[in-house]
């Protein structure tokens, strides 16, 4: 993770002024495992209870953003024990790399959302071949 942290800076609620919310409610973070590869940077995102077409991905000046609308499950008239909260998810990141938008996928799986923002050409590492002279 230690070289996931150049390229990705997390955004913690008192750094920037949070936009405001025309809905109110409970919003989670959810937990988000990083990794880099000389080809790409890619973000696998803990997001359960989220269908694909609640999920709401941006990617705007250097800032990938997620937002997940979790739709409330039908409750039975009582609980005998309630710890499953209902809320949307949000969680945004400062890239510091320079990536290809046009080329950003991504993919839902099993509660797992996996993003991928590929490196743009001229910041790959490039193998030098060296010649004997």
């Amino acid at each position: 993770m230690a070289e996931a942290t150049t390229a990705v800076v997390k955004k913690e609620a008192g750094e920037v002024a949070p936009a405001e919310s025309t809905r109110g409610g409970i919003y989670y973070t959810p937990r988000v495992d990083i990794y880099e590869t000389a080809d790409e940077l890619v973000l696998q995102c803990d997001v359960p209870g989220v269908s694909p077409g609640d999920i709401e991905l941006r990617f705007e000046k250097g800032e990938l953003s997620l937002h997940g609308k979790v739709r409330p499950r039908q409750a039975p008239a009582e609980y005998v024990q309630d710890e499953y909260g209902v809320g949307d998810f949000y969680r945004a990141f400062s890239v510091g790399i320079e990536v290809n938008p046009e080329k950003i996928a991504a993919e839902y799986a099993q509660g797992v959302l996996t993003i991928r923002l590929p490196k743009a050409e001229r910041v790959k590492p490039r193998r030098i071949a060296v010649k004997a002279g």
